[in-house]
């Protein structure tokens, strides 16, 4: 006997194509009741998108920016089996039969294709569908990015569910955790490609885990859209991700050094006992960070006044020193009539209700709090302006907490809480995913406008794609184990392969204990992430970098040293991927994609595309097997060159981290700084590693600390090394509006296999140098102005 009551629930599939038409570079499929649309957005960029019941929804992302795509070629045709769209980079095909939509590009390779292809389901809790995709796992098809899972850095044969979700101390191949990125890159046949898929709703990616020949894609809600970004180069292929979602800003230059902080740093006399033991050890450090106890309970824009009586005092003497402070603000607003953010966001509507209207609220740090929607924009302009009081007080940085949402207790918000969506309203099942993008973006923008020219700097842990307009992120709460140093490589190159390039991780775990050689080997590689930051728990031992004892001590100093002499080098390569789009941390399979075994190697990476780093990730080693790139790499500690495209094994004792620098390289350092602009440079200095073929180098330069750039007052200085086994030459070429202070280049110059009887910078002989027959190394100094340099 049938039931009636409980109606049968199939998945649907498109029919044939029965009808279609295009405007300009929007293409429409229809079958019967549904249509597809392919959006052609570039060459190399296309849109799919599904409207099961023919009705698109309202075009509306929080992940997208705004971008001036452009169209060189622009084609359709229809064969008896498919209809094909074609660009000068990519055609798209779509049969006629099934609606399955292919990929190929001009040399007749299926870079990515439909299996069971777009498929719906209707939700009947909820209404709206469930929606699915399917594909072919191509040959060899491997797969990379998804944010920050806790899992190896190939994605083959796993299973992923993006939620943003509070874990504490989380375990390898725990899912989900914070942060939710919708895109991947696929790589076989040399050919690499991404796929995004825009949907905020609970989704989920199967990487040949239920069936080792298909990649699937699913949410639990909203529309089936994802962008199909062609390559063929992986650096391409987020390039073009970055064109759709955006980059970072340029960061202030300060937030690049090394920052401090513990939870919680109290009273006012333990944070200036850090602040002083950091100047008297002569330990660089630009920022210390204070987490929820300096709040008044736990009170958001609050100060704990027994604990800090006069922060505007306290945080002027930091200044004085050097020191930037960054303060923890929390979504959660203690619900307490006398407290005035509570009494201003109720007054001012500006909290989340449920489905039936009672205000959304849950315990957390203060006790019953409630929240601000920060979906809705007139929510995060007011919450923006109530940081006035901070940059009134001189606090530097924001650092954004709690904001998966997360609710002691019940682990987030429930399902029926409502949500403005920038006028596009939705339940907490649409808004979940984008609630702590949306809050440090409220944070950032009200931050720009009280700071006018100057820089935010942010830190969130919960995020969606897109959130690299506002924020850095860092990895949560690890735990210290040689594991979660692992883990700490592969999320922070994972995630700068997803987009978020101003990355790092809590230096030693959160919680539990390091040892003086875990702590050391894991601040040797955090010198290499772009977020650079201690950060432990208040039932652990101290986390500073003296904390273990005088052989940690010295060792720490002297990479955190190494960290603030490249920093000209991090500068630009944040400028390349702020500008341009390229990745800051670039694993092996992105240097070399067509090597089949890079498919699996995951501890080297680049640090921006002239430094290699290869952490050493076990205990007592006193070396480890090192795969260089091809070409000629230099050992930064011997400077023996050592050929690439192989593995070597390189010694590393505890002091010492395996580092290497392409051949060819031109580094740009600063002299040794306590913090960042301690004094005004006299010179920059560049050094310059012999190669005998030709290196582009590259500096990018400004004020550090305003949006003056966004008006072209910077300065991009382009460098050319070609040598021979007789003959040097270096070029230089400059861009741009800004003027550096210094006069000159402190040139130290590497591996020159010869003795030089010469040097001309432009039309002037060089008369003071120093050769360094043994080590061959040339030291000299000539004008910043200078085209080009000449060494016989």
């Amino acid at each position: 006997m049938i039931d009636h009551s409980k109606p049968v629930i199939t998945k649907q599939y498109l029919g044939n194509i029965v009808k279609h038409h295009y405007e300009g570079n929007l293409f429409y499929f229809y079958d019967t009741v549904s249509c597809l649309q392919v959006k052609v957005l570039s060459d190399s960029i296309l849109r799919i998108k599904l409207a099961p019941h023919g009705t698109f929804l309202a075009e509306f992302s929080y992940a997208t920016q705004p971008y001036d795509f452009r169209i060189k070629q622009l084609d359709h045709k229809e064969t008896p089996t498919h209809h094909v769209i074609s660009t000068a980079a990519v055609h798209c095909y779509i049969d006629k039969q099934t609606f399955g939509v292919t990929f190929t590009d001009h040399q007749g390779l299926i870079v990515n294709e439909d299996g069971v292809g777009i498929h719906w389901e209707e939700n009947q809790a909820f209404g709206g569908y469930y929606v699915y995709c399917s594909k072919k796992r191509q040959l060899e098809e491997n797969f990379y990015g998804l944010g920050d899972k806790t899992t190896e850095l190939n994605l083959l044969g796993k299973r992923y569910t993006l939620w943003s979700t509070d874990v504490y101390a989380f375990e390898k191949y725990k899912d989900p955790i914070y942060r939710n990125v919708p895109f991947y890159t696929g790589l076989h046949h040399g050919v690499s490609y991404g796929l995004f898929f825009d949907n905020t709703f609970r989704s989920h990616f199967d990487f040949g885990s239920e069936n080792r020949n298909m990649v699937s894609f699913w949410a639990d809600g909203g529309e089936m859209q994802y962008y199909y970004i062609h390559g063929p180069h992986m650096m391409d292929v987020v390039k073009r991700y970055s064109q759709i979602t955006g980059t970072h800003p340029m960061p202030p230059l300060w937030a690049l050094g090394y920052q401090q902080c513990r939870w919680s740093y109290y009273p006012e006399e333990k944070v200036m006992q850090v602040a002083r033991t950091f100047r008297e050890k002569e330990i660089p450090c630009d920022a210390i960070h204070l987490d929820i106890d300096y709040m008044d309970g736990y009170r958001c824009f609050t100060w704990n006044k027994d604990y800090f009586p006069d922060p505007k005092r306290m945080i002027g003497e930091l200044a004085a020193d050097g020191f930037k402070t960054v303060v923890i603000i929390d979504p959660g607003i203690k619900v307490d009539n006398d407290y005035w953010v509570f009494a201003e966001g109720k007054r001012g509507g500006h909290f989340c209700r449920r489905g039936d209207d009672y205000y959304m609220e849950g315990p957390v740090w203060p006790g019953k709090c409630q929240f601000p929607d920060f979906t809705n924009p007139r929510t995060r302009e007011w919450w923006g302006d109530l940081f006035k009081d901070y940059v009134d007080l001189g606090v530097a940085g924001v650092w954004n907490d709690m904001n998966e949402p997360a609710v002691f207790g019940k682990g987030t918000f429930p399902d029926d809480v409502r949500h403005h969506y920038d006028g596009h309203r939705g339940s907490h099942r649409k808004a979940h995913n984008v609630y702590g993008m949306q809050m440090v973006r409220a944070t950032y923008e009200g931050l720009k406008k009280l700071n006018k020219n100057k820089r935010p700097f942010t830190i969130t842990r919960s995020a969606y794609a897109g959130v690299q307009r506002y924020s850095s992120v860092w990895t949560g709460d690890n735990i210290a184990s040689w594991e979660h140093l692992q883990l700490a490589n592969l999320m922070c190159q994972r995630l700068s392969m997803s987009g978020i390039s101003f990355v790092g991780s809590d230096i030693g775990g959160f919680t539990s204990e390091p040892d003086g050689e875990l702590y050391t080997r894991w601040l040797q590689m955090a010198a290499f992430h772009p977020l650079m930051r201690t950060h432990s728990a208040g039932d652990t031992t101290e986390r500073e970098p003296w904390s273990f004892g005088p052989v940690v001590e010295a060792i720490c100093k002297k990479y955190i040293e190494l960290r603030y002499r490249l920093l000209p080098y991090l500068y630009s390569a944040f400028w390349e991927n702020s500008r341009y789009g390229f990745p800051i941390l670039r694993p092996v399979v992105m240097l070399e994609q067509g090597t089949p075994l890079n498919a699996y190697r995951q501890d080297e990476f680049t640090f921006g595309d002239k430094i290699l780093v290869c952490p050493v990730i076990e205990p007592r080693a006193a070396g480890r097997v090192v795969y260089l790139p091809r070409g000629n790499w230099y050992n930064y500690w011997t400077n023996e060159v050592l050929e690439g495209g192989h593995e070597h094994w390189v010694a590393a004792p505890l002091d010492t981290l395996p580092l290497f620098v392409r051949a060819g390289a031109v580094i740009p350092e600063y002299p040794l700084m306590q913090y960042t602009n301690q004094f005004e440079l006299k010179e920059l200095i560049l050094s310059i590693y012999y190669a005998d073929y030709g290196v582009n180098s590259f500096l990018y330069e400004d004020h550090g600390d305003t949006f003056a750039y966004e008006q072209d007052i910077y300065t991009e200085k382009k460098f050319y090394l070609e040598g021979s086994k007789t003959k040097l030459f270096v070029t230089q070429q400059s861009e741009g509006l800004f003027t550096p202070r210094y006069d000159r280049y402190l040139i130290r110059l590497y591996g020159l296999p010869y003795v030089p009887k010469k040097i001309k910078a432009d039309d002037d002989l060089v008369t003071d140098l120093v050769w360094d027959k043994k080590n061959e190394t040339l030291q000299f100094r000539v004008l910043k102005s200078f085209q080009r340099i000449e060494i016989e």
